[in-house]
């Protein structure tokens, strides 16, 4: 059956109803709401832009950006973007699409915590990122309608969002600090964990390897 939220329809592919099977299974409450409003509010972001994303592509890039952060899908050794990303891509290249299109929905995960870059690739790989600055950062709220905003948060609440998402931030990557370097994930280790250290940029530079 098929599912309209805020005029937009929910993909209903197998490919698409594996994923939300498995992302309900396995994200719980907080993360499987946070992913459809990425999607619903990527897809509001790209019509106020004029801009369209391929609608499978787009739901699977939304709905797996945060698979790193859960328990038996995440490393200890890589960004937590790019556990996402790695398995987004599979998933996609189990189900007969392109390696284009697995590369593309891999890049729109692994870039969606990087500002400034997403916007000028492809639909899909801007409309991830834009899905999630408007959820988590409430960016460009003033380009939706408050009817689609009600209508998006009816169907996907966000009940004391932003102290939780924080929190499962900071609980996906704590074990793995190193891999916030140059990301805005840092901030988050350093605003909860008091003995935290940045690594800094202009210090790695100075004590490179290079004699002068």
């Amino acid at each position: 059956m098929t599912e309209t939220i805020a005029d937009v329809r929910i993909p209903d592919s197998p490919l698409a109803q594996e994923v939300t099977r498995f992302i309900r299974e396995t994200s719980g409450d907080l993360l499987f709401h946070h992913s459809r409003r990425v999607f619903l509010f990527g897809t509001l972001q790209g019509r106020a832009r004029g801009v369209e994303a391929d609608p499978e592509l787009l739901y699977v890039g939304a709905m797996c950006h945060d698979l790193g952060l859960v328990d038996g899908h995440r490393s200890t050794d890589q960004r937590f973007e790019v556990d996402g990303a790695d398995a987004a891509r599979d998933l996609l290249l189990e189900h007969g699409r392109s390696a284009a299109d697995a590369r593309a929905v891999w890049l729109a995960i692994a870039l969606h915590t990087t500002p400034g870059v997403p916007e000028h690739l492809e639909p899909e790989i801007a409309l991830v990122t834009a899905g999630v600055e408007t959820d988590v950062l409430g960016l460009a709220l003033d380009r939706l309608t408050p009817e689609q905003l009600a209508e998006v948060t009816a169907a996907h609440p966000r009940p004391d969002f932003k102290r939780q998402i924080l929190a499962a931030f900071r609980d996906g990557f704590a074990d793995r600090p190193d891999t916030t370097f140059g990301t805005v994930n840092d901030d988050v280790l350093a605003h909860f964990d008091p003995d935290f250290r940045r690594t800094d940029f202009t210090e790695v530079v100075r004590g490179s390897a290079w004699p002068e």
